[in-house]
């Protein structure tokens, strides 16, 4: 088992990230801890993506993971892009994965991330218990010239405590960018009560066939100052929502 207080690298992953307004926002913030707030559309975040090769990691190997959760108020990352997270579900293809992740609090579970870019349509679903849970559709272009950074925030609960975690990021995102639909295809799984609502609003996201991130060695408790990361004022123009 990897040590949980080490810190991780994964470049070059395919990744989708992207937010959207609930179809039931009362059951979307009842899975949110006491302790903290919803954001107040009680948007929820989707994360899947795939890691091809054990080369593009530096300790975790090749894997694919899905996460997903309910954004939070007063919780936003140095950078203030996106609000700061609360990680409802996280499902990994690896063993590794989800032992590193669960001993740093995340509900890791085993799942299966797929992501097919055919011409301009990108597929992505998200398997567990030999289902489909999971199916987005997107139209994406063409990555441009420019790669953007930043950090995204999340929390976990580990041995009953409450952990924020800044997640660095580089991204090459693709441009056009645009999510057709997303549909939740498990009613009986726990994570249908995040489905988006009908019709879709997208509240923001991208796609990028290149993002790399890092697990930082050391995740805080909510009690602690968490350290103010310096922001390029390039990242601060740039408008492109930060994710891990």
């Amino acid at each position: 088992m990897l040590d949980p207080a080490a810190p991780q690298l994964v470049i070059n992953a395919r990744t989708l990230l992207f937010s959207w307004l609930p179809a039931d926002p009362d059951a979307a913030e009842a899975l949110v801890p006491a302790a903290l707030r919803p954001h107040p559309e009680r948007q929820v975040f989707l994360n899947q993506y795939v890691v091809d090769d054990e080369t593009q990691t530096s300790g975790f190997g090749a894997y694919s993971l899905t996460y997903l959760g309910v954004s939070l108020a007063g919780m936003e990352p140095p950078d203030r892009e996106t609000p700061g997270g609360w990680w409802t579900h996280y499902l990994a293809s690896s063993t590794r994965v989800r032992q590193y992740a669960a001993a740093r609090g995340a509900p890791a579970q085993e799942g299966v991330t797929q992501i097919e870019l055919r011409g301009g349509r990108l597929t992505a679903e998200t398997w567990a218990d030999g289902r489909p849970l999971i199916r987005v559709t997107a139209r994406v272009g063409h990555t441009g010239t420019e790669a953007h950074s930043g950090h995204h925030r999340y929390l976990t609960r580990r041995d009953g405590e409450l952990i924020v975690t800044d997640y660095p990021y580089v991204a090459e995102p693709v441009s056009p960018f645009e999510v057709e639909s997303v549909e939740f295809l498990a009613p009986e799984h726990p994570v249908y009560a995040l489905r988006p609502a009908n019709p879709l609003h997208v509240c923001w996201g991208f796609y990028s066939p290149r993002v790399s991130f890092a697990y930082p060695a050391r995740p805080s408790p909510l009690d602690e100052p968490v350290p103010v990361h310096q922001v390029p004022a390039r990242r601060a123009r740039s408008g492109l929502p930060s994710g891990s």
